[in-house]
């Protein structure tokens, strides 16, 4: 598995906000105790922005990394040349395409197998294309979660009765999203769901999460974590050299 320098890129502004420094801590804290576990090697002290549930809930996501890279389970698939053969038209719904695919492109064992326990899927080159990782929240993570959602509750009842088009109970608080499929937009808003009455409650439930999802990226997929942090910083550095308000405030 490849990892990254602990520094950020020099593209990306990591202090412009609290929610980035706590963020960026959390994951170095992780993958430092992350390697530390798969080398052999000493203690690592936490970064003193880390309070004392954030920092159990990095060693506990740490332990189950650890544990799963330890369990991998290798399949005789080779995840590049199925990738090759997939399209974004593949929705998994024309059995007759999926029958050829799997013919194709077969897992490489007979019937299913039950996996009870942390563990890592390889393909047939060893690289690994999943992290199964039971348990690797806190109870405290898991309360903040169930707490957001109730927040989000009233988001939610309403999602799909007004827009035409959207998906029934489903809401995007991820910034900028709009102007993804709009092209002729030129300045970034805030999601729709996050300029409402309850905005800064939803983005204080969901921080916490929110980072130990980072954390977890900044192990498992270290090129998409950073992409998350430079996109966050770009987002914030538009948004203040366009003075638009509402948007620090959400990142």
């Amino acid at each position: 598995m490849n990892g990254s320098s602990t520094s950020p890129p020099d593209s990306i502004n990591i202090w412009r906000t609290w929610a980035l420094t706590v963020t960026y801590k959390a994951g170095e804290y992780t993958k430092q105790k992350f390697k530390a576990e798969k080398t052999g090697g000493g203690g690592v002290i936490p970064s003193p922005n880390l309070d004392t549930d954030l920092m159990m809930a990095c060693d506990r996501l740490a332990d189950v990394l650890i544990k799963a890279y330890k369990n991998p389970i290798q399949m005789q698939m080779d995840i590049a040349r199925y990738s090759k053969l997939i399209s974004l038209k593949d929705t998994g719904h024309n059995e007759h395409r999926e029958a050829m695919l799997l013919e194709r492109c077969p897992p490489g064992h007979e019937g299913k197998r039950l996996v009870n326990e942390p563990a890592t899927i390889l393909d047939a080159s060893g690289a690994i294309i999943a992290w199964y990782l039971p348990d690797a929240l806190t109870d405290t993570t898991q309360k903040e979660i169930r707490e957001a959602t109730y927040l989000l509750a009233p988001s939610l009842k309403k999602s799909g009765l007004e827009d035409v088009g959207a998906t029934p109970r489903c809401i995007n608080l991820s910034p900028a999203w709009f102007q993804q499929g709009h092209k002729n937009v030129s300045d970034p808003e805030v999601s729709a769901s996050l300029k409402g009455p309850s905005c800064k409650n939803i983005l204080k439930a969901i921080a916490r999460p929110a980072a130990i999802t980072s954390m977890a990226l900044r192990v498992m997929y270290p090129e998409q974590y950073w992409a998350r942090l430079r996109t966050l910083s770009d987002l914030g550095n538009i948004a203040v050299s366009k003075d638009l308000p509402q948007m620090p405030e959400a990142l």
